[in-house]
């Protein structure tokens, strides 16, 4: 069977779906069968996207894709570090 990859905003409108199920006395394995997912990714949703309604989770993109800028920014700046140390060392004299 082949895998569907759900955006995160569809994982959040399927958690919604789902814990209204489980309001009405339904059971978990039940309401993620009628959602067409699993129990396990049910559970594993509820984990990443817990209590985030969606502008919480597009300020958590955005704050995920200023984090990976800002490392790569990071890096390049320790090797431009790395490369003027290690110049250095070679233009002083030695004793």
């Amino acid at each position: 069977m082949a895998r569907k990859r759900h955006s995160d905003e569809e994982a959040l409108k399927i958690l919604r779906e789902i814990e209204a199920h489980l309001h009405d006395g339904s059971d978990v394995v039940s309401a993620c069968r009628k959602a067409g997912i699993s129990d396990k990714t049910y559970y594993y949703w509820r984990k990443k996207f817990g209590g985030l309604g969606r502008p919480q989770l597009s300020e958590m993109k955005a704050l995920k894709k200023e984090n990976e800028r800002l490392k790569k920014i990071v890096a390049d700046l320790q090797l431009n570090k790395l490369i003027l140390k290690e110049s250095l060392d070679h233009l002083k004299p030695r004793a």
